[in-house]
C-alpha cells in the first residue's frame, strides 16, 4: 500500500497492504495465514474489536497482497470521512506479526 491512500465514503473497494514474507532466508507464501485489517483514528492502536477479516490477492509479478474490502455496498467495512491508520495482523504459528501499514484517507 503506498503510504497514503485516499478514497471516496461513497466508493467500495479493496485496500491492499504487499506482504513480502521469508523463513530461513527464503520467500514464503502466506496466502494460506489468516489476515485481517483495522482502521483506527487518533492515533489509536487495534484491539480486538477492531479487526475485520482480509482475504489474498497475487499480482502477476507473484507479489502477495493483503487486503479488506472498504465501503458501504458488497459487505465492505463502512468508513466515516476521517483520516485512518491502516493496520495489518498476519495469523501464523508462531508469529502473529501486527504491522503499521500507512493511511487512509475517507472523504
Amino acid at each position: 500500500m503506498p503510504a497514503d491512500v485516499t478514497m471516496s465514503a461513497l466508493s467500495t473497494q479493496f485496500i491492499q497492504v504487499p506482504v513480502q514474507a521469508t523463513i530461513g532466508g527464503l520467500p514464503y507464501d502466506p496466502s494460506s495465514d489468516a489476515v485481517a485489517m483495522a482502521f483506527m483514528t487518533g492515533g489509536l492502536r487495534p484491539s480486538t474489536g477492531d479487526w475485520h477479516a482480509g482475504s489474498w490477492s497475487a499480482t502477476a509479478q507473484g507479489i502477495h497482497l493483503a487486503q479488506c474490502l472498504v465501503g458501504p455496498k458488497n459487505g465492505g467495512t463502512a468508513l466515516a470521512a476521517a483520516t485512518y491508520q491502516v493496520w495489518l495482523m498476519i495469523t501464523d504459528s508462531p508469529e502473529v506479526p501486527v504491522i503499521a501499514a500507512g493511511s487512509l484517507q475517507v472523504y
